[in-house]
């Protein structure tokens, strides 16, 4: 006898499986598509709260820009009438005299750049300095300790700074190396760097901490010691932070105004200067001083009108700066 075909169970199975998980899927579908029509629709009280915080952010926008439109048109205004009328011979002459019609422009702009120099040179090294231990070498207890005495440095009113920068700077350190022991452009330079050391070191501090782990581990599991990581590595793929915070630093210390107001020595005038140790007026600190004495300012023809023209091209120049260093650090970039 012919022994009867056995029907295969595990076929019979694995379709059965495959048929019931077809319909769940079909059914969850179905779920879903009821849920989105019927359950997840959109209330007209959902709808009208999200139009007013729409509508509540674009007022705000709005009203950042017509606040600035304003402040860069009445610089505009202002200093367009200085331009037509001033008599050009007196822009490039011996000093910045303004009550005596004379503005030269270039003695402000020199000792706005001699400060800025000394400020940056003294910002960079410490500041880069704090930002490699802190982000490199420091424990965790450690940089918890640091790192907030170093922000707070940032919070000293600039008043303070500068008192101690007219103070003691200029005696006790301009002094020791030069006649001028009272105000002058370097003691104003040495209290705007300890005013920038705390950006600089925040900000490079974040950059190099956002480079990644692996970058650190890859170069120690090749035989590299930390100064080589460090140097090799992490500071090549933070370099678009830190030269971040090296423009925010030149562009806080251009328009820093109390500590070169009251560190550079000169009152409201002041004779070209190209030496760190002479008395100066930085472009900001000759916008104060000219503006504290409202009544005689007043009476003196353009004068008034020469305090916006150096704010325009303080607003030009620093613009700028932000343009060439925002390209500068998009091309260099590093992306993880």
């Amino acid at each position: 006898m012919t022994p009867k075909p056995k029907h295969s169970t595990t076929g019979t199975t694995a379709e059965s499986a495959d048929i019931s998980s077809s319909v769940d899927s079909t059914a969850a579908h179905l779920m879903v598509a009821h849920l989105t029509v019927a359950d997840l629709k959109s209330s007209k009280s959902r709808k009208n709260r999200q139009k007013a915080v729409h509508a509540g952010l674009a007022l705000a926008a709005m009203v950042s820009v017509a606040v600035s439109g304003f402040i860069v048109w009445s610089l505009i205004s202002e200093a367009w009438t200085f331009i037509v009328e001033v008599e050009w011979s007196q822009i490039f002459n011996i000093g910045w005299f303004p009550r005596r019609g004379i503005y030269d422009v270039s003695t402000l702009l020199t000792a706005t750049l001699i400060t800025t120099a000394i400020a940056m040179l003294i910002a960079t090294p410490l500041g880069l300095g704090a930002a490699i231990y802190l982000s490199e070498y420091a424990r965790s207890s450690t940089r918890a300790f640091i790192k907030p005495i170093l922000e707070i440095l940032a919070g000293i009113p600039s008043v303070v700074l500068g008192f101690f920068a007219l103070y003691w700077v200029a005696p006790e350190v301009i002094g020791r190396i030069s006649d001028n022991s009272t105000g002058s452009l370097a003691a104003a330079g040495v209290g705007v760097g300890i005013l920038t050391i705390p950006l600089i070191a925040s900000i490079s501090e974040d950059a190099m901490t956002a480079v990644p782990s692996s970058l650190r581990e890859a170069s120690t599991g090749l035989g590299s010691r930390k100064t080589a990581t460090t140097l090799r590595i992490v500071l090549p793929a933070a370099i678009s932070g830190i030269v971040a915070s090296l423009i925010v630093a030149v562009s806080r210390a251009i328009g820093e105004t109390m500590v070169v107001f009251l560190a550079g020595g000169a009152g409201d005038t002041a004779l070209f200067t190209s030496s760190p140790t002479d008395s100066g007026l930085t472009m900001t600190a000759a916008m104060a001083s000219l503006a504290s004495g409202t009544d005689n300012v007043v009476g003196e023809g353009l004068t008034v009108q020469s305090l916006y023209f150096v704010g325009l091209l303080l607003f030009v120049f620093t613009l700028l700066l932000n343009l060439v260093a925002n390209r500068f650090v998009s091309r260099i970039q590093e992306k993880y």
